[in-house]
């Protein structure tokens, strides 16, 4: 006798009531949001098309990415070296990184900016030369101490305490392993870093970083009261001139800001999918690979509605 074969039977999915209602409701109030930003003619939608790309407007956005470019880099620097000072045998390299994270971190950016912005006030001038005995060369601190500058230092200064410690643990998060078998290998200690160590920090430094970055590129706001016209200098200085328009301005500003903190965000996804080669096994799909994904499957699931 031959085996009736068994009907196939339908594979039911396993329904989940919360999980639409949830997105019912999320969709709804978005929804709602988005409707109250457009009708309502408070904000002022065609006053902020004419702000929006304005040169004025451009010029300051152009200051505000020179600080940030300028405080990233110097402060990234400055974090690398407070993070081997720290790292370091030497006691003394130890206790300088240690209390320059502790000021630094303890200062607010605005107390900080101010501080510099009346620098000269207390010095004058600066010499370099031999301590306590004659200066080789001095020179005047008003002409090196630009709006600019004051800004691009005093960010710099605070971001290379927070880097520092970024930096430090994600040093620290390397294995021991790796140093032991680096070191039994007898690699130079140059290479140890440049070649194992730091490609495996970067793991954890990247998205701690970037997350410090973002708040970098929001606190260059605070340049505006050491009398540099930024981005938000800008939208301010035109609010003040243009008082109908004042919030249409702040919107410009959110929306550029938005802009920037979306760039640098794009950037950190592509450099840690970069950086998770070889710790996991597959690369997670990228959201355009995954709309691609999306759609075959779609095709697919018409194709197969289709027979």
């Amino acid at each position: 006798m031959h085996a009736v074969p068994r009907r196939a039977q339908r594979v039911v999915p396993l329904r989940r009531p919360g999980r639409w209602i949830a997105t019912a409701v999320v969709l709804v109030v978005v929804a709602q949001v988005v409707h109250g930003l457009v009708v309502n003619p408070f904000f002022q939608w065609d006053r902020f098309g004419y702000w929006f790309l304005r040169p004025v407007v451009l010029e300051g956005l152009l200051v505000t990415l020179k600080v940030a470019a300028l405080s990233a880099v110097l402060g990234l620097l400055g974090g690398v070296v407070l993070a081997l000072m720290r790292l370091s045998r030497n006691p003394v390299l130890q206790a300088v990184s240690w209390a320059y994270t502790w000021l630094f971190r303890s200062i607010p950016l605005i107390v900080l900016l101010l501080f510099l912005y009346n620098f000269s006030a207390l010095y004058q001038t600066l010499s370099v030369g031999v301590p306590f005995g004659p200066a080789f060369f001095e020179f005047s601190e008003s002409r090196l101490a630009t709006d600019l500058a004051i800004a691009v230092v005093g960010i710099s200064l605070n971001e290379a305490a927070f880097a520092g410690e970024i930096v430090r643990a994600g040093i620290l998060s390397v294995d021991q392993g790796q140093h032991e078998a680096a070191s039994a290998l007898g690699l130079p200690r140059r290479y140890q870093f440049r070649r194992i160590m730091l490609p495996q920090a970067l793991r954890s430094i990247v998205p701690s970083y970037v997350n410090l970055l973002i708040g970098l590129v929001k606190g260059t706001s605070l340049v505006y009261y050491v009398s540099l016209l930024d981005l938000f200098g800008t939208v301010e200085t035109m609010g003040s001139t243009y008082p109908g328009d004042i919030v249409p301005l702040l919107l410009v500003a959110t929306v550029w800001y938005v802009v920037l903190t979306s760039i640098v965000s794009t950037v950190q996804y592509h450099v840690e999918r970069a950086y998770a080669r070889g710790a996991v096994r597959t690369l997670p799909p990228t959201p355009l690979q995954r709309l691609r994904f999306g759609a075959a499957a779609l095709r697919a699931r018409r194709t197969g509605a289709s027979w």
